[in-house]
């Protein structure tokens, strides 16, 4: 896949321009439909949990995936681009900051 097309290009810029929790979930929820949002999420749930070593029987069961689904996040979270390690280390450092702040 190229990232250098003019509309991806375009998606990517408009992401990164996002500054707020409500213009993101806004923007996502115009983009894409309550499904696909769900199962974004549930991607995310589980490249979490391969991240922490849980077994992909546990996985598919907490997230509802296929085994198969399961099998291409591993893929990308242990030898993909290193997108899922940056977000994973900033949703950390978000959580930690909040916990230093007493706000969970």
């Amino acid at each position: 896949m190229t990232w250098k097309t003019a509309e991806n290009q375009k998606l990517v810029e408009a992401i990164r321009g996002l500054k707020t929790a409500d213009e993101t979930e806004r923007f996502l929820r115009d983009l894409m439909t309550e499904g696909e949002i769900a199962e974004f999420a549930k991607r995310l749930k589980a490249a979490e949990m391969l991240a922490d070593k849980v077994p992909y029987s546990t996985i598919e069961s907490k997230t509802g995936l296929s085994s198969t689904t399961v099998a291409r996040i591993s893929k990308w979270v242990f030898n993909g681009m290193g997108g899922y390690a940056q977000v994973f280390a900033k949703l950390h450092h978000h959580n930690q900051s909040q916990v230093r702040r007493g706000l969970s």
